[in-house]
C-alpha cells in the first residue's frame, strides 16, 4: 500500500524513492511485523486466556508436557495478521506472486482455525479428520498447480532449477501441478508435525524463511540469477518483502513462544505457514532445495513414518521412543530448550548447506 501510495510520487518528494528498493521495504516489513507482535502479544494472550482458548494436551504425549495444559493456543492468528498487515504496507499488491501468497496464507489460516476450533470447542482432540484436512489443502495446492500450469509465465512456469549441476532445468510438464500439491501439502504437515517444543517450530521454520528470502532476492535479480546460474523470475524479487515480513512475525512471536512458552501457534499457524514456505519455493523455482533448507521438518516427518512402518512390521515394537523425533529426545531425558536449541542448529547447518549448492553448481 505504501509501496503504490508513495513512489509514485518520488518525482515531488525524494526520499519517496526508497520505496523503489526490496532491500528497504523488506527491512522495514521485518521491523514492522516484529512490533506488531511485540505490542498486541500480550494483550492476545490475555484475550485467549479469557475466552479460554487454551492447549489441550493428548494423552499421547510426554508426562512432562502436562504442565503445558492451559496455556493460551491459536497463537497462529497473531502471527498471520501481522504477516498480512506487514504485506499490505510494504509490499506491490499488483504483484501476481503477493497475491497468491496472501491467498495461500487465508486459506491455509482458515482450515487451521477450524481445525484448532474443533479441537478447543468442540472437545474433539484430534481436531479436523485427516480426511477433510487432506481434501482441502489438496483442493488449493493442486488448483493453484493448474493455475499456474495455464496462465502462469510460459517462459518457465514448468521448468525448476536444480542442485548441484550446472546449467541443468528440469521441465516437470505435466506433472508440475502434482509436484506443486506434493509440496505444499507436505510441507504444511511437516511444519505442523514439527510442533511440539516451546519454540521448535517457529525457530526452525524462520530459518527456513531466510534462505528463501535471499533466494527470492537472488531470483528476482537478473546480474545475481545470472552470476549464480538460476531462473531469473520476473517479478519474482517482491516475494524477498513477503518473507521478511514472515521472519519479522516469527521472531516476534518467538518473545512469546521461547520455553516457557506464554502461548501455542496451534494448527492456526503451523498448517499455514507450512504452506507459505511450500508456496514460495515454488514461487521462486527452488523447490528441489526445499527438503534441503527444510531438512528437520523432513527428519520429522520421517521418523513418524518409520515409526508406523516399523510398529506394523514387528508386531507392536517401537522404533524410537516415541515419534516425531523431537519427544524420542525428550524421552531419553534431554531438556526441552537444549532439544530445540540443537535443532535449529541442524537446522541452520543444512540452510548453509542448501545455499552453497548455488555455487557447487
Amino acid at each position: 500500500m505504501l509501496y503504490l501510495l508513495l513512489y509514485p510520487l518520488k518525482d515531488i518528494f525524494g526520499p519517496f524513492r526508497l520505496f523503489g528498493y526490496i532491500t528497504f521495504r523488506s527491512a522495514y516489513a521485518t521491523v514492522f511485523s516484529i512490533l506488531i507482535v511485540l505490542l498486541f502479544g500480550k494483550w492476545f494472550i490475555k484475550q485467549m486466556k479469557k475466552w479460554s482458548i487454551t492447549q489441550k494436551v493428548r494423552v499421547e504425549v510426554p508426562e512432562r508436557h502436562r504442565i503445558k495444559e492451559g496455556t493460551p493456543s491459536m497463537g497462529g492468528i497473531l502471527i498471520l495478521l501481522s504477516l498480512l498487515l506487514s504485506v499490505l504496507l510494504f509490499a506491490d499488491l499488483t504483484n501476481p506472486n503477493i497475491i497468491i501468497l496472501i491467498l495461500t496464507t487465508v486459506w491455509f489460516g482458515a482450515i487451521g482455525i477450524c481445525d484448532d476450533y474443533i479441537k478447543i470447542f468442540k472437545k474433539k482432540p484430534r481436531g479436523l479428520s485427516i480426511r477433510a484436512k487432506l481434501l482441502f489443502q489438496i483442493l488449493f495446492s493442486l488448483g493453484l498447480g493448474i493455475y499456474l500450469y495455464y496462465f502462469g509465465p510460459a517462459s518457465y512456469t514448468t521448468k525448476t532449477n536444480f542442485i548441484f549441476f550446472k546449467n541443468i532445468v528440469v521441465d516437470l510438464g505435466l506433472f508440475y501441478p502434482v509436484l506443486i500439491m506434493i509440496i505444499i501439502v507436505g510441507t504444511s504437515n511437516g511444519v505442523n508435525l514439527t510442533d511440539g517444543l516451546d519454540g521448535l517450530a517457529t525457530g526452525v521454520y524462520g530459518i527456513c524463511v531466510l534462505a528463501y528470502a535471499a533466494l527470492a532476492y537472488a531470483g528476482g535479480h537478473s546480474v545475481i540469477s545470472d552470476y549464480l546460474d538460476i531462473i531469473f523470475i520476473k517479478k519474482g524479487g517482491e516475494v524477498t518483502v513477503f518473507c521478511a515480513a514472515l521472519v519479522g512475525a516469527c521472531l516476534g512471536f518467538l518473545w512469546f513462544n521461547t520455553h516457557p512458552a506464554e502461548v501455542f501457534m496451534g494448527d492456526t499457524g503451523s498448517l499455514s505457514l507450512g504452506a507459505i514456505l511450500g508456496t514460495v519455493a515454488i514461487l521462486v523455482k527452488q523447490e528441489f532445495l526445499l527438503p534441503i533448507i527444510g531438512m528437520v521438518f523432513v527428519i520429522e516427518v520421517v521418523s513418524v513414518l518409520l515409526q508406523i512402518i516399523y510398529f506394523h512390521r514387528t508386531g507392536g515394537k517401537r522404533l524410537f521412543l516415541m515419534a516425531p523425533l523431537h519427544h524420542h529426545f525428550e524421552l531419553k531425558g534431554l531438556a526441552e530448550p537444549k532439544i530445540v536449541v540443537r535443532f535449529w542448529i541442524v537446522g541452520i547447518i543444512f540452510l548453509m548447506i542448501a545455499l552453497s549448492t548455488l555455487k557447487i553448481r
